[in-house]
């Protein structure tokens, strides 16, 4: 049984993947102009959650939400820090679906930096390349046919303002999930996708432990069937956005390399990171969306 289905899984990955082939070109995934966000978010310099430059960097994010002809939807609140209130705001954008009242997928990645006062922390992998992602997810879907909207959710406050104990992180995936637990609307996300640190020169993306096991499955087998082996076999655990919506019974994955040198340091810079990279992601991405709605439908 389990040869079948492991067949079924792998013809159902080829299917997927040739229809990706055949979407329009408004459906290719660009590393390069992904890269030019990246770096356009990086000369901001340290973006950490409060400051100026985080502000600064959600004015870029809804200038090129608005120039790929979608609207942001801001999501405004006070966390509660060790530090004190600090003000936060999530991002919103959805392109729109075919199918009506069978809810949405929702791909988000966070924009803020860590805050550190010893070291300029520019965060071009974490938590630039995950910010730019989603601008050219924006621009690659936003002609493509989708069978259920496709939200994509800029998080504010993923990083801890201390130390990562507690409740000092995740704020604003925390936040996100809370308000749609209020408002009774938990069972329209039919799935999470998280980005987080994916633009690593030598990337490497390996199983993530919680995540759902079907949503992680078809996006490795499709990494296999294009032949991307940065898509690693062997498992880790990690504590991310991801888990915020999985208590919540959202179905979910994280893609994440967090076997990064440059992993909070200030050699987080444009040198360690890479638009073949984001390329990668984005094309294995695009080619398992189809298997995903598959599932979902």
């Amino acid at each position: 049984m389990k040869t079948i289905a492991a067949f079924a899984v792998a013809l159902a990955v080829m299917a997927a993947c040739a229809a990706a082939q055949t979407q329009p070109a408004a459906a290719k995934f660009n590393g390069d102009r992904a890269f030019a966000d990246l770096k356009a978010m990086v000369d901001i310099g340290p973006r950490p959650a409060g400051s100026p430059a985080i502000e600064q960097t959600r004015d870029y994010i809804r200038k090129e939400l608005a120039a790929a002809g979608l609207k942001a939807e801001n999501q405004p609140f006070e966390a509660d820090t060790p530090t004190g209130k600090v003000h936060m705001v999530n991002i919103r954008a959805t392109l729109p679906g075919q199918a009506t009242g069978k809810g949405r997928i929702v791909i988000g990645g966070h924009y803020d930096t860590k805050l550190f006062t010893d070291i300029a922390f520019v965060g071009a992998s974490d938590a630039a390349s995950s910010a730019a992602f989603l601008l050219e997810l924006a621009r690659a879907l936003k002609g493509r046919q989708n069978p259920l909207p496709i939200e994509l959710l800029f998080l504010d406050g993923e990083e801890a303002v201390v130390d990562w104990t507690g409740l000092d992180h995740t704020y604003g995936s925390r936040y996100y999930v809370q308000q749609a637990k209020k408002a009774g609307t938990t069972k329209d996300i039919r799935a999470f996708i998280l980005i987080d640190m994916i633009g690593d020169r030598d990337l490497n993306i390996r199983r993530e432990q919680n995540s759902t096991p079907w949503l992680t499955d078809v996006i490795w087998s499709t990494a296999k069937q294009l032949k991307h082996p940065e898509f690693e076999e062997s498992p880790w655990a990690v504590e991310d956005d991801h888990l915020e919506f999985l208590a919540a019974g959202i179905e979910s994955v994280d893609l994440i390399d967090l076997d990064y040198p440059a992993w909070h340091k200030a050699i987080d810079d444009l040198n360690h990171v890479s638009p073949k990279s984001l390329q990668i992601v984005g094309d294995v991405l695009v080619a398992a969306l189809p298997l995903i709605e598959t599932r979902l439908k």
